[in-house]
């Protein structure tokens, strides 16, 4: 796994009424500061990539739906420089993806209906200077096909 990416698995609680289910708390091992939180949706088949953060983490939990987000370590200094992580995360595999700043990433919806992300920053986002730097998702710059692999 690249260096400084964590995961969590996430605990659904069912009753007769619903279900409650925790994604981040301050006394997680991965959770380091709270910038603030939102969401981001793709619709079926749509990818949104490339882009990474050089001061904020970002922590990914996909609410509705089910997305293929993938991670590539751009960071020279990183025992992992050029690893790709690949996740599928959403209602069938609830879990939290904490990926550190100097990683890009990116996301593919990969069911029937439109995909929901919730992300929680470690820092809110300045809109007069962004921390955020971009490669289309395309780009020859990452070893990554978003192609539909059917194994």
């Amino acid at each position: 796994m690249i260096e400084g990416v964590k995961t969590k698995k996430l605990k659904p609680i069912p009753d007769e009424r619903g279900r409650l289910m925790e994604i981040l708390r301050a006394d997680d091992d991965i959770f380091e500061a709270f910038g603030q939180v939102y969401i981001t949706t793709a619709f079926p088949g749509v990818v949104k990539a490339w882009h990474y953060h050089k001061n904020q983490d970002d922590h990914f939990c996909v609410l509705t739906g089910m997305m293929k987000v993938v991670l590539f370590d751009s960071r020279e200094n990183s025992a992992t420089f050029r690893e790709v992580n690949e996740f599928f995360l959403g209602v069938h595999n609830p879990v939290v993806v904490k990926i550190p700043a100097g990683v890009y990433h990116g996301f593919k919806c990969v069911g029937e209906q439109e995909a929901m992300c919730l992300n929680v920053p470690t820092k809110p986002y300045n809109h007069d200077e962004p921390d955020e730097f971009r490669l289309p998702w395309d780009t020859d710059q990452i070893p990554y096909d978003w192609s539909r692999r059917n194994y």
